[in-house]
């Protein structure tokens, strides 16, 4: 996840004509009526439609990418299972049909064979590693156990516990197993050797991966489920070491001044799922501002550094503008406006000048629509921006990404494909690109995940040990 940090230029805190934060806006706990846009509801259904028909059915397993033969990602799974409640929600598909989907996902990861042999098992330790195989449901090859993505697995999961709530004997089963699959995983055992840091992984060959969680990423959440653990948690005082780097994320002034990541996706995957609206742990007190206000800022940030585009590529603009984690054209150096310049395959891409920095003209539509609740009046316009880019909009949805510089036909892609007038644009529909779009139109609307979620005890109960307060964890 983490890449080499460049310390080029302060871009990231620039602020350029029409690009100025508004004022915050007050928020009302529990509201609905938000709407969006005719064109905004097309974009859903097709997104949805990415988990609903490539899923596995028989055992819940949902494929890293589409249409390129892929693995699972158990994060795609996480996302999927509130997406499949979203559906049911809008009328996509029968509450019966989302609830049989969801048991068949929850009995296959509480039964899959778990054990420290690198082969034959999904996981370790009530985690699971980030890449199953489709079809079997065992580990693929040699990658992590991971404990990000196992966190964005059991919070879909906590999440279905509280959706099917009904008193029928298949939603009973839907909790008894999501809240044994919770319960089972060992948050300590990231911390195994000692470190007061939880590792972002494990493989049977090496051990402990040496990079933690800790500063400011997408890792937030980790933390939140292993404070609230009720078997495994780890010590109230891990919330300290995730934030005692704050200090050298910090950027910007003023109204732009926020706890810095350059993806965006670090900004939005734990928004995904907790309501940090009005809830504020100690360094945000110190700060006047909650981390959803945060998110926001480095939304704008992220725009304006696209406004700006001190790098000169081609496409930038207010409308179309987006740096994430993605798919890109693939690993070149090339000549590009009289410089070389070097362009990546997947990777982390967000604005030189913080941290994990990198820009390679590659955008992503779902860096811009997954900060939907934070600046819905930019995102809306960037989403019907791209609705009309070339070769973007398809089937499901958006396709990953696309770059309209790369204009190189002559390169053999690692996937996509190049248009001379537009540029390159992605093949494939990846899924953990494709949940955050979904599911934050869906907590725009009418705080669709988070009602759920802040009624589950374990997340109420890790906000509360790491030192948040206020808001709704008040009530």
């Amino acid at each position: 996840m983490l890449l080499n940090r460049r310390t080029l230029l302060k871009s990231s805190s620039l602020l350029v004509a029409g690009s100025a934060l508004p004022a915050c806006t007050s928020i009302t706990y529990g509201s609905s009526g938000r709407t969006l846009p005719a064109f905004y509801e097309d974009i859903e259904k097709r997104t949805f439609r990415f988990f609903w028909k490539t899923v596995n059915r028989k055992n819940g397993l949902v494929p890293d990418r589409w249409p390129t033969p892929s693995f699972s990602s158990i994060a795609a799974v996480g996302f999927a299972l509130p997406a499949y409640a979203v559906g049911v929600e809008r009328g996509w598909c029968t509450r019966a049909e989302a609830r049989d989907l969801t048991l068949t996902t929850l009995r296959f990861f509480w039964n899959a064979p778990q054990g420290p042999e690198p082969t034959g098992v999904s996981g370790h330790k009530g985690f699971f590693y980030h890449f199953l195989n489709m079809e079997t449901g065992l580990r693929h090859r040699t990658n992590e156990l991971s404990s990000v993505d196992t966190t964005i697995l059991l919070m879909g999961v906590l999440f279905s516990a509280q959706y099917y709530d009904r008193d029928d004997p298949a939603e009973r089963e839907i909790r008894q197993l999501a809240n044994a699959i919770y319960a089972r995983a060992d948050w300590k055992f990231f911390r195994y050797d000692g470190r007061p840091q939880i590792s972002m992984g494990w493989q049977p060959e090496s051990g402990l991966i040496e990079r933690n969680w800790d500063g400011y990423n997408e890792g937030m959440f980790v933390y939140i489920l292993a404070l609230g653990a009720p078997v495994h948690a780890v010590p109230p005082n891990s919330w300290d070491y995730w934030t005692a780097p704050y200090p050298n994320f910090w950027r910007g002034e003023g109204p732009t001044r926020r706890i810095a990541f350059a993806p965006l996706f670090g900004h939005q995957y734990s928004h995904l799922f907790i309501d940090f609206r009005g809830i504020y742990d100690a360094p945000m007190r110190a700060a006047g501002f909650d981390y959803f206000e945060n998110s926001r800022r480095a939304t704008y940030g992220n725009r304006a550094y696209c406004i700006a585009n001190p790098m000169r590529w081609d496409g930038y603009s207010d409308r179309i503008w987006g740096l994430t984690a993605c798919d890109g054209p693939g690993n070149f150096e090339l000549p590009f406006k009289g410089e070389t310049r070097t362009f990546y395959g997947y990777s982390a891409r967000g604005p030189i000048g913080e941290p994990d920095g990198r820009d390679d003209g590659t955008l992503a539509p779902t860096a811009a629509l997954s900060s939907l609740p934070f600046a819905p009046e930019i995102v809306i316009p960037a989403a019907e921006a791209m609705l009309n880019y070339p070769g973007l909009y398809c089937d499901y949805g958006f396709r990953d990404s696309f770059n309209p510089s790369f204009r190189f036909s002559d390169r053999k892609l690692e996937t996509g494909s190049i248009d001379p007038n537009s540029g390159w644009v992605a093949t494939d529909y990846l899924g953990i690109d494709q949940g955050p779009i979904l599911l934050q139109a869906a907590n725009y609307r009418d705080d669709f995940v988070w009602r759920y979620t802040r009624q589950v005890p374990a997340i109420r109960l890790g906000l509360k040990r790491a030192g948040f307060t206020g808001g709704w964890l008040s009530s």
